[in-house]
């Protein structure tokens, strides 16, 4: 099933009925931290303005966004990806990237509907100047200053200000709007910055008991999709991979009592603060976004042309023991319990402060990391995170490659903390104690076998499009198991010489954060793909 398809029946399926799905999920889409190339020009023209965003269960929810004044000439990161672009209005805003110590230029002109009154930013952590623009829109018709704010200098309607800052502190952080945050937020007012190192390190340490020569292999079929080499100017943040997710709730309630209005004042409004009368408590959230987009939305490409106001999606790839950055930031007014199934994450950062401690080894020249491991992410509104996950398949106590049920004669070679050395093989970084042991070592359903794990009936088991044949990890596991039946039946693999690796649900704590208006699957949950490093993730789809 190709994945056009597989979002199609899943969409069908949403709309008609809450369903556990098992199997049908998008293939080719990845994740990769595309947003605005501000590392040589960090300067900004950004807009304020309203549209309609969609949803998997067939919802056109009135929002409003941050976006482009204008694309030309505008530059996107990742290079690599193709097809990037930025509108005037998108969900989440756009991501803004520049490096370390840059003076940032962030111009707002503010085009939603006069009914909403002044808008603004606020970039928390940062030392902002704000002004009216040196050059106003002709929309603007304000013969007075700026407005003042309670956070920060405002837009009124048609109008345009300029922020500054210096952006002194790296890492991922978010920005949003400092005017009627209850209401604008909510709406949809919000974004992320990536500030990158001044100088990215190239002479990495050691992160945990991951030695450096584990990080950046430098595999030349396939394209560097990060923005930097290391995440902080500091030895032990170099990352293979990287992913931004922004965690955003919406009550569609608001949303409409704002569309009505807005309609009925026709922009007729000359407040400045507005004439909107939109009731934000009780607040009930009905639908769970990450990167402003619901699953399984989330996991189709990014810059997609079915979802034009919704940019960014939310499905990480890697291979196994590659290290991957995973940059997170609450937007909305809730905490959401996020759970990157496969493996805790190590933490660097909040808000671009590396969590450090003093030296303990007389060797050391720099503090050593200290975050913690995290079983979930749990993201604060407001609030942004760096952390660290890695995948490596170390002590199931099963071979994940299959070697120990074809008797291949394969051999693994350990380096000091056990895992597979040669860079070159499909099977680097295979965790060496496990080699050759069998899933288990006597037929199906065999449960006191001796085996740690009891198979299904192969002819009976859910055929998905990442399902490679069998339990076992990479294109060729196939043809390296065992059994009496094929697994499974012949023609029925969705990418039999390609991608075939193990998917693990990222999803939040919260169930009810998992459903789109009350119906499963959908909110906030994604796929994550181990791939065989035999298998080259393109992440420009």
């Amino acid at each position: 099933m190709r994945a056009t398809n597989t979002h199609i029946v899943l969409r069908q399926l949403l709309r008609a009925a809450p369903v556990a799905l098992v199997g049908l999920l998008a293939s080719s889409a990845y994740a990769a931290a595309p947003g605005l190339d501000g590392t040589t020009t960090p300067s900004f023209n950004l807009t304020a303005t309203d549209a309609h965003i969609s949803q998997p269960d067939g919802a056109s929810i009135y929002s409003w966004g941050y976006g482009c004044a204008s694309s030309t000439g505008q530059g996107y990161l990742p290079a690599a990806i193709g097809g990037a672009n930025c509108q005037t209005m998108q969900l989440p805003g756009p991501t803004l990237i520049v490096r370390q110590g840059a003076s940032v230029s962030v111009t707002l002109t503010n085009l939603l509907p006069a009914a909403a009154g002044s808008t603004s930013m606020l970039f928390p952590g940062f030392n902002v100047t704000a002004a009216a623009a040196a050059v106003q829109p002709t929309t603007c018709t304000a013969t007075t200053p700026a407005p003042v704010g309670t956070l920060t200098i405002e837009a009124a309607h048609g109008c345009a200000v300029t922020y500054t800052f210096t952006a002194t502190t790296e890492g991922t952080h978010s920005y949003y709007s400092g005017t009627q945050g209850d209401l604008q937020v909510e709406m949809g007012l919000f974004g992320a910055l990536i500030v990158l190192p001044a100088t990215a390190q190239t002479a990495c340490t050691a992160v945990g008991n991951v030695p450096a020569h584990y990080i950046a292999q430098g595999n030349s079929a396939e394209a560097d999709f990060r923005l930097a080499s290391s995440a902080f100017s500091h030895s032990a943040t170099c990352y293979d991979r990287e992913y931004l997710f922004q965690f955003s709730e919406m009550d569609q309630r608001i949303h409409t009592q704002a569309e009505a209005q807005v309609l009925a004042d026709n922009n007729s409004c000359a407040k400045t603060g507005g004439c909107l009368a939109v009731s934000t408590e009780p607040y009930h959230a009905t639908y769970f976004m990450i990167n402003g987009r619901s699953m399984p939305d989330d996991m189709d490409p990014n810059y997609a042309s079915q979802y034009i106001r919704q940019p960014y999606n939310g499905n990480p790839h890697m291979h196994p023991g590659e290290l991957t950055l995973l940059r997170i930031i609450g937007q909305g007014r809730a905490q959401h319990p996020f759970h990157e199934h496969g493996n805790h994450v190590r933490m660097l950062a909040h808000d671009g402060n590396l969590m450090l401690a003093p030296n303990l080894v007389a060797a050391e020249t720099e503090y050593r990391l200290a975050g913690p491991l995290l079983f979930t992410t749990t993201t604060t509104p407001g609030q942004a995170m760096d952390g660290i996950f890695q995948w490596s398949g170390k002590g199931l106590n099963w071979d994940v490659y299959a070697h120990g049920e074809a008797g291949d004669g394969s051999s693994c070679t350990p380096d000091v903390n056990g895992f597979h050395s040669v860079k070159t093989d499909p099977n680097y970084f295979e965790w060496c104690a496990d080699h050759d042991k069998p899933l288990e070592k006597n037929p199906f359903g065999a449960v006191g076998g001796g085996g740690p794990t009891t198979l299904p009936d192969p002819n009976i088991v859910r055929n998905g499009p990442w399902y490679s044949g069998t339990p076992y990890l990479g294109p060729d596991a196939s043809v390296r198991s065992v059994g009496p039946t094929p697994i499974p039946p012949s023609g029925t693999i969705a990418n039999p010489g390609g991608e075939a690796g193990f998917a693990f649900m990222w999803h939040s704590h919260n169930e009810r954060e998992i459903t789109t208006d009350n119906i499963f699957p959908g909110g906030m949950l994604m796929m994550m793909l181990v791939d065989p490093r035999a298998y080259q993730i393109d992440e420009s789809l």
